[in-house]
């Protein structure tokens, strides 16, 4: 019968493929519970094993792109891998990988099974194939096993620890070989042959080593993944130095050229532990302390280094980063996130060459990295996956060939304030600037050069290693030219590098009728005193990246964390902070929100999205409360306060500032704004930017507050000043004469700003004029007027001492002139703000605004009575 026939052949099919998919004798595979996979057991894609304690999973991933403490994103690896990962944790994070280098592509999944071979080995195999024997993937190293002679004869098993370690596993006593994991442990005694602990990757777990056996000359060392989703060999190492000069120290370097070990550890000279930054860290943070003890063994046998975590309810990881620094993550129950409390080296820049060819570096911006003038990223998918050994490449090809020589059309751009790339071709002295520039043109392998004090130098071939002087980790005034094709020329070159002053154009009817309305509005402020903002509280555990979204808090547990709201720290235009301390974490700031009118779904939308902007120089937002007709929003703590604690109060409280410190935050903050126009998928504007809303981390980088809040209170812009609740005296024109308003007017605000961040003072305080007793004048006003003397000396906060830079207060000052220009359009963008403040674009001297100008006298008889 021809269905019978059909059948038998069928079920002969079956049966083949059956016996191809699984080795003769294998068992069934291993329960989803079980931390054991013994001899014959079939373990496949589908598989995994739990350790006993159920904190750690093996088995086969797909690797998602994540950032640790983000959600996955919709960037997948093509290629599956073996790895063990945290079993209780959502957010997959790999900690060990097998096939690192050998991925498993979707074709050969369900021909993909994990053995253990008849001499010890553990093996990745995809079995289903054409060829007569089964295709290893991976294996551990057979020359460990077959070293135990009772390796062939003993059984086997693979465990996975309570650690996270992996380990094979010879049982003496072979009787129990066809028992399940539970019983295997009654065998008499065990030898490990093999384990993962060994051979790390990128992540360190507790009990894991750093360092060698001194005996087998085993150096265990982690390398970093190539990209976020691509687990393979990257650029960065982390290991014991076995030079016998300097063995007991911990150094990372770059793999691949150039390579520099740019970063290392070492214990103290008595000997014993020591990783002393991170154990002073922990041991100061509260929320630590005691979390994580860091270890240093040295021995006959070993030396290595280590860490423990006596709380075993923890989950943390030591790793190397894909951009080459090293954190100590722990997972946050509350946030359900990965934290860093500890990164070195700090600064994303350190790392040798981290940013690729033809990049520049600035470790307080995020990204850090970016491409020089005329050049794009290589390869954009690998740069957002964080592998960015490609760099950047030229826009257009330089005018160069063997018959040019110094004819050539090129020009140079110049990058200021860098560290200089990595290895000058030839350093000639006694040259001119125009010299050293032919010298370059001259050589068609030339693409960069520098000249300081007759000294010349040249670069050939690619630049690695420019590093922006952002004042906080690196310090430098070089300057480099990049050789350009003159067809990619732009204003910003070194053809012309002057902005030209813009057109005064005609100051519209509503200007000058609201010049009276802001005369009032300087006085009244004159004699208001501001807030102190968010100031002598402690900063949380610094995360290595901002999580995707924000926390949900319902009110009762933000009335439980600020004690029922009852200590404010300050007030603004949109509500009242107060502080808090929420569970498991470290004291936050909560702005209990007014005149919300956005309804509930709106304002989730709006406050998530805000959680997605992420800048160094912008306030983190932690989460949000909405909850019936009650909004707040809770933020990230700066422990140096607000600007305005700095500048206008003198106590013992807040310091000083230094002119340096002065000069890095106006840059800072222009960088914020800058982000904030410029940057995000739609321009925000700010609208209230004053001192109090810039505040001051521990290493004083500014950070805005309130960013994006004229959204999310859903504020009626109709320009009717009754119902603005931004702050008076930091207003642009615009505002009160009823024009839409633009992005420019923060530059107007900013510009304010800069003038109290010069004169230590508030812009609403008078100036007496020297040749005319009885009048005083507005200070913007005052300043504008020494600019045009040339005297910007005398508008330096006294308190200062004279200790400033002359050329960077003059420039502060023209940048503040220009951005209080009455018309929006002759004010600058914060862009070039950013580029002038960093000496790469230069302004004229600004003309005095009409606005002001009708403002300059005012009585003093008439102040003081106000």
């Amino acid at each position: 019968m021809p269905t019978v026939h059909t059948f038998l052949r069928l079920l002969l099919i079956l049966t083949v493929l059956h016996l191809h998919a699984i080795p003769p004798g294998a068992g069934a595979a291993p329960r989803d519970d079980d931390d054991t996979l013994m001899p014959g057991q079939a373990f496949t894609i589908n598989n995994k094993l739990v350790s006993s304690n159920g904190k750690f999973a093996l088995g086969f991933f797909q690797p998602r792109a994540s950032n640790m403490n983000k959600q996955p994103s919709s960037s997948t690896s093509p290629g599956w891998y073996l790895g063990i990962w945290f079993n209780k944790i959502p957010l997959v994070t790999p900690v060990w990988v097998a096939n690192r280098e050998k991925p498993i592509l979707e074709p050969y999944l369900n021909a993909t099974q994990l053995q253990i071979s008849r001499d010890g080995n553990l093996l990745v195999v995809l079995s289903n194939t054409t060829q007569t024997q089964s295709v290893v993937i991976w294996s551990t190293s057979t020359h460990i096993a077959k070293a135990n002679n009772t390796a062939a004869t003993s059984t086997c098993r693979a465990i996975l620890k309570n650690t996270g370690n992996l380990v094979i596993e010879s049982l003496e006593n072979p009787s129990n070989s066809n028992n399940n994991s539970s019983n295997t442990n009654n065998a008499t005694t065990t030898m490990s042959l093999w384990q993962s602990f060994d051979y790390p990757t990128n992540a360190l777990l507790p009990h894991a080593k750093i360092g060698w056996n001194k005996v087998t000359g085993l150096n265990r060392v982690g390398i970093s993944w190539k990209s976020q989703t691509d687990p393979a060999q990257g650029s960065f190492r982390i290991g014991l130095d076995t030079n016998a000069t300097v063995m007991n120290n911990v150094t990372i370097r770059r793999q691949i050229y150039p390579y520099k070990t740019y970063w290392r550890w070492s214990p103290n000279a008595a000997g014993g532990m020591k990783i002393p930054e991170l154990r002073a860290l922990l041991q100061m943070n509260p929320q630590t302390s005691g979390l994580v003890v860091p270890e240093y063994v040295d021995n006959r046998e070993e030396e290595y280094y280590m860490y423990t975590s006596p709380d075993e309810s923890s989950s943390t990881f030591f790793s190397i980063d894909t951009n080459g620094q090293v954190k100590m993550n722990v997972w946050s129950h509350g946030n359900q996130s990965w934290y860093s409390i500890f990164i070195q080296p700090v600064d994303p820049c350190s790392p040798s060459a981290t940013c690729g060819p033809f990049t520049v570096c600035t470790g307080s911006s995020q990204p850090p990295c970016e491409c020089m003038e005329s050049f794009s990223e290589t390869s954009p998918q690998d740069w957002d996956l964080g592998d960015r050994t490609g760099g950047c490449s030229r826009d257009t090809p330089l005018d160069c060939s063997a018959n040019t020589g110094s004819s050539s059309t090129d020009v140079f751009h110049p990058i200021a304030r860098v560290t200089l790339p990595y290895g000058p071709q030839s350093s000639l002295y006694s040259m001119t600037r125009s010299e050293c520039q032919r010298a370059c043109l001259g050589n068609c392998s030339c693409t960069a050069y520098s000249y300081q004090d007759t000294k010349c130098s040249v670069w050939h071939g690619k630049l690695f290693n420019v590093n922006k002087d952002d004042g906080i980790e690196i310090s430098s005034e070089d300057s480099i030219y990049i050789r350009l094709a003159a067809a990619g020329d732009s204003s910003s070159l070194t053809r012309g590098m002057t902005r030209k002053p813009l057109p005064i154009g005609a100051i519209t009817a509503a200007s000058v009728i609201g010049s009276g309305v802001l005369v009032i509005i300087i006085m009244l402020i004159s004699r208001k005193k501001g807030f102190k903002y968010w100031c002598g509280v402690s900063s949380p555990a610094p995360t290595s990246q901002a999580s995707v979204g924000v926390a949900v808090f319902s009110y009762a547990d933000l009335v439980r964390a600020t004690r029922n709201f009852s200590e404010k720290l300050g007030a603004g235009g949109f509500g009242s902070v107060y502080k808090g301390v929420l569970s498991g974490m470290s004291a936050v700031a909560v702005k209990r929100l007014d005149g919300v009118r956005q309804g509930e779904k709106q304002f989730r939308a709006e406050v998530s999205a805000l959680g997605l902007i992420q800048h160094i120089n912008l306030v983190k937002l932690v989460g949000f409360c909405c909850q019936g007709d009650k909004r707040l929003l809770v933020y990230e703590h700066m422990c140096n306060g607000s600007l305005d604690s700095h500048l206008f109060e003198r106590n013992d409280v807040a310091a000083v500032l230094d002119w340096s410190t002065r000069y890095q935050i106006a840059i800072g903050v222009a960088r914020g704004l800058s982000y904030l126009h410029q940057s995000c998928h739609q321009c925000i504007i700010h609208c209230d930017i004053k001192p109090e809303n810039i505040l001051l981390d521990e290493s004083f980088v500014p950070k805005i507050a309130d960013f994006g809040l004229a959204s999310v209170i859903g504020r009626d812009f109709s320009r009717v000043l009754t119902t603005f609740k931004g702050t008076m005296g930091y207003l642009a024109p615009e505002w009160l004469s009823g024009v839409p308003i633009t992005s420019k007017v923060d530059v107007y605000s900013f510009g304010m700003v800069l003038m109290e961040i010069i004169s230590g003072r508030r812009n609403a305080s008078v100036v007496c004029s020297n040749n005319s007793r009885g009048h005083v004048t507005y200070f913007p006003v005052h300043a504008m007027s020494q600019l045009h003397e040339g005297d910007v000396e005398s508008l330096m906060d006294p308190n200062l001492h004279g200790d400033f830079s002359l050329e960077e207060a003059e420039r502060v000052c023209k940048v503040a002139c220009w951005c209080i220009q009455d018309n929006e359009s002759e004010r600058p963008t914060m862009g070039e703000v950013v580029r002038v403040l960093e000496g790469l674009q230069d302004l004229d001297i600004p003309p005095m605004p009409r606005l002001l100008a009708a403002i300059t006298e005012i009585k003093c008889s008439s102040v003081a009575t106000m």
